[in-house]
């Protein structure tokens, strides 16, 4: 069957399975997937499943390799608010001091 007769199913089954996986697994599937597909398998992935072909190559050099690219997810994410703002705590002390009690326990002025 020539890849532009897969059903609509067929290719939502696809698409529904990667987004199953995460990381390793989802770029091994997607090799295999492609590998499976033949010539031009690549090209219809992105198409028709759209799958990113620069994924679609990392998964493929994973699978023939038998490496697994490791995914930095610890590396992400939010910085901390002294990364952006280097002055925060020198801006918070300076609006914070002039109103600030000494004692804790309210028993001065």
């Amino acid at each position: 069957m020539a890849l532009s007769q897969w059903s609509e199913g067929f290719k939502a089954m696809l698409k529904y399975a990667a987004d199953e996986l995460k990381g390793s697994a989802r770029r091994i599937f997607m090799a295999e997937t492609v590998k499976e597909l033949g010539s031009g398998g690549q090209r219809w992935a992105e198409r028709e499943l759209g799958w990113n072909r620069g994924t679609i190559r990392k998964s493929t050099h994973e699978l023939d390799s038998g490496f697994k690219c490791l995914d930095a997810f610890s590396l992400r994410g939010r910085k901390k608010a002294e990364d952006h703002l280097p002055n925060l705590l020198e801006d918070i002390r300076s609006i914070v001091d002039p109103q600030s009690q000494t004692d804790p326990t309210f028993r001065t002025t």
